[in-house]
């Protein structure tokens, strides 16, 4: 627990007024995340993006009394009443400087980690590698950033003995105050590769970067054969080595991959000693290099290495929301548990609107409390966050059953769970699955999974986060965002994609027809919904669900004019003008006619006039592109001016809010850009990948030379060849035109081209000399190949293959 003098000291700030007392718990940065309004203080960060003083509102209506602040002009007066508000210069700096000063307060081993890959990894796995022999505090997922460390150190205690925290940076000058907040005493650098290059002059730059972390550490554990980490090592830092270089602390003397598994041999302190991993991949096997070498330098005997070797597992980095049986949806976390990591799963879990909230949650070990005071904690967090019931699994957990204050069942373990409660009890609600790894809670979501297809579509939502900001930091203070949901958010899932825009305040959605809206209205979501294509029969769910029509055409207004006469029910309604498309919309010669209806029913409201341009992505379009943008604005401004209103006004698409920035109006419609096509292509470097389809081999075979594959015999084999039967076909919007060689698809990171005529549900690739097995991983798109290479093969565009893939697809949507 904290106080405003704690604060005061650590920040050096100016306390501007101090009338809540009381201690506080829970630091929020993100307004939306608020749970305990009465323990917590708010951060208010003015980041590039957001501004968090625009906020301080809404957390006071909700019961925050605590807040640090950057901007004493953006606090509204009232505030000064009953808060207590400290001002700070910068407030992210602020949080550091109190996490340092926590940080001070213990004496314990904290173990720090940097490097380009597998910090979050190594982490991970540590902590399951030395639970047994300490009570540990890490960093939750992979909060490793300027703002994530602070919040990790928050959580040390005198309950611990062991910290275990990650730090990344993406320019210089960023880890020496991460060094201030972690000041570790014992260093990881796992290695030194690519991301993050453009925030540094070269390599060596961001090697020293990287190791000024380790400025104050004891030791630092690195791999004696990677020469940039060891040519930029400062002279005074000591290094524990593992590597093949003759000199190295911990040196490898083989490594004999056997399938899924390894044999490592290795020499240290004048003796041999061998050790089985359940890995065989490059990235694992470094990772767990780093692991061994940091419990030989904790005095770790060979014998509990071996042991703890034995029980480590693949870390999920990621929660991922899925389909459940009964209209359910499983945010699936079944790998790890610890109070940390459980509140940014909790976060997820209060993301999704309308449905019954429901965790089914292990017991959490070695977190160092006592049972009680773990329960209670437990209970605290769960009740909070208005989680409507619990199903709790453990030992733990049954014998503290009366700590808890919401609607609760226990069982002892998984199998009895698994054995007395029936998939009937489940019914329309989103369930978080948060289990540490020895309860097995896989076996949890596989049971109340929907039955999959082996296909699958991955949606990234931090990618289409990232993308989402991206361009709201290309429009103007004001211009509203209006995000383009039709065709199921172009194939991604529009229910869950409309949650999250939900939960990051965009200001519209629009959606082509009106099912599509009332789909999204079922599901929970409120935002404004524009209906592009309303058809008579569907104006009473227009009315219903509360849904604003687009309107096109003088006929079809006259019918809604009907029909809101009859219901003596106010419609809101968007015109779409014509200026050039020649699609859907008014022409000039109509608004007179279109005026003097509006006027005549004042139960139609305008809510938004607009047009779209047809060759936005194109700069040899510029010039008419420009004259539709004159012309619009022409009959939007005649509108306006009869009916004496004030209307929001948008022409501009994804591609047009950064090819005509001077023309964004009241509004833009964010379209494929949200989902990481530039259409223009000059800022395709700028987004994210949000999609990733993959599939799996179903088959090997061997077929000889001038054998044929697959229908019409299309495929021939020209040499003795090797085909792997893939569980993806036109049916799931493979399309056929991929056959033969057109596109090759991602095997073990290596290319394999189609062969033969793609089938209905199955499509075969030559996976000659590229060591495959049945089972594994094949990425139809994503980072490799991309959507885009995919649509240029056939001639198509991204678009069309991204809704082109058929809801039997299985869709899974994950964050880091």
């Amino acid at each position: 627990m904290f106080s405003f003098d704690y604060f005061l000291h650590a920040t050096q700030g100016t306390i501007l007024v101090d009338n809540s007392p009381g201690q506080v718990v829970h630091f929020i940065t993100d307004s939306r995340k608020l749970f305990n309004p009465k323990d917590s203080v708010f951060i208010a960060i003015n980041g590039e993006r957001h501004d968090g003083h625009d906020y301080l509102d809404i957390l006071y209506k909700n019961g925050v009394r605590k807040f640090i602040v950057e901007k004493e002009s953006r606090i509204p007066k009232y505030l000064l009443n009953d808060c207590s508000i400290l001002l700070v210069t910068d407030a992210i700096s602020a949080l550091q400087k109190i996490a340092a000063a926590q940080r001070k307060q213990y004496n314990y081993p904290v173990i720090g980690i940097t490097g380009s890959n597998g910090k979050t990894i190594i982490k991970e796995w540590l902590g399951q590698l030395l639970g047994k022999a300490f009570k540990i505090v890490k960093s939750p997922k992979s909060y490793n950033s300027q703002l994530g460390v602070p919040l990790s150190i928050l959580q040390m205690g005198q309950q611990h003995n062991l910290g275990i925290f990650e730090a990344g940076i993406s320019t210089t000058g960023e880890m020496v105050r991460l060094q201030e907040v972690i000041d570790p005493t014992i260093g990881i650098f796992t290695n030194l590769g690519s991301a993050h290059d453009e925030g540094f002059r070269d390599r060596t730059e961001k090697a020293r970067e990287k190791w000024r972390l380790f400025h104050e550490s004891s030791t630092v554990i690195y791999c004696a054969d990677h020469v940039q980490v060891v040519q930029t090592k400062p002279e005074h830092i000591y290094g524990f080595t593992w590597g093949l270089d003759k000199k190295a602390d911990v040196r490898i003397q083989s490594m004999d991959k056997h399938g899924n598994y390894t044999k490592i041999s290795l020499f240290y302190n004048e003796q041999s000693m061998v050790f089985q991993v359940p890995f065989s991949d490059e990235a694992s096997l470094e990772n767990v290099m780093h692991c061994i070498s940091a419990l030989l330098l904790l005095g770790r005997s060979t014998f509990e290495i071996i042991e703890a070797l034995s029980r480590l597992t693949v870390v999920e980095m990621r929660l991922a929301l899925k389909k459940g049986i009964n209209n359910c949806y499983l945010i699936d976390d079944s790998y790890n548990n610890d109070l940390g990591g459980l509140q940014v799963a909790i976060d997820f879990l209060k993301n999704q609107p309308g449905k019954k909230r429901s965790i089914i949650i292990s017991d959490i070990l070695q977190s160092g409390l006592e049972e009680a005071e773990l329960c209670g904690q437990l209970n605290d967090i769960i009740a909070k966050n208005n989680i409507d019931s619990m199903i709790g699994i453990g030992e733990v957990l049954q014998r503290n059953s009366t700590l808890f204050s919401i609607k609760s069942d226990f069982f002892f373990s998984t199998d009895q769970f698994l054995d007395n409660v029936k998939s009937e009890r489940f019914q329309h609600e989103t369930i978080l699955i948060k289990g540490a790894r020895t309860f097995g809670f896989e076996r949890i979501t596989n049971a109340l999974s929907e039955k999959m297809h082996r296909t699958v579509l991955e949606i990234n939502l931090d990618a289409l986060i990232h993308n989402l900001n991206y361009y709201r930091s290309k429009i103007h203070d004001r211009v509203k965002l209006m995000i383009m949901v039709k065709a199921a958010a172009y194939g991604n899932g529009s229910n869950e994609i409309a949650s999250l825009l939900q939960f990051n305040h965009v200001d519209y959605l629009a959606v082509a027809y009106a099912d599509e809206g009332v789909e999204l209205r079922k599901y929970g979501i409120e935002l404004p919904i524009m209906v592009m294509n309303v058809a008579y029969e569907s104006f009473d769910n227009i009315l219903k669900y509360n849904l604003e029509p687009e309107v096109y055409c003088l006929s079809q207004l006259e019918q809604l004019i009907a029909f809101s006469l009859k219901e003596e029910k106010l419609i809101k309604i968007h015109i779409k003008i014509d200026s050039g498309m020649h699609r859907l919309g008014f022409e000039e010669m109509h608004i007179e006619k279109l005026v003097s209806f509006l006027k005549e029913n004042p139960l139609i409201q305008v809510a938004s006039i607009y047009s779209h341009l047809a060759g936005a992505d194109e700069e040899r379009h510029n010039s008419f592109s420009k004259t539709q943008v004159e012309q619009f604005l022409n009959m939007a401004e005649q509108i306006e001016k009869r009916l004496h209103i004030k209307a929001l006004k948008h022409i501009l698409n994804s591609a047009g809010i950064l090819r005509f920035p001077e023309h964004q109006l009241d509004m833009v419609r964010l379209g494929i850009g949200l989902y990481g096509f530039e259409a223009n292509q000059f800022d395709q470097q700028e987004l994210e990948p949000v999609s990733t389809l993959k599939t799996v081999i179903s088959q090997i075979k061997n077929i000889k030379r001038g054998e044929t594959i697959g229908y019409g015999r299309k495929g021939l084999a020209n040499k003795d060849t090797q085909i792997a039967t893939i569980a993806i076909g036109y049916a799931d919007g493979f399309s056929r035109a991929f056959s033969n060689g057109k596109i090759a698809l991602l095997v073990r990171g290596k290319r394999a081209p189609v062969i033969g005529n793609v089938c209905m549900d199955m499509s075969m690739l030559d996976v000659t000399g590229l060591d495959v097995q049945e089972g594994d991983e094949v990425v139809v798109f994503g980072e490799k190949p991309t959507i885009k290479e995919l649509a240029d093969a056939i001639g198509t565009i991204p678009y069309e293959i991204l809704t082109s893939i058929s809801s039997r697809v299985t869709r899974v949507f994950y964050t880091n």
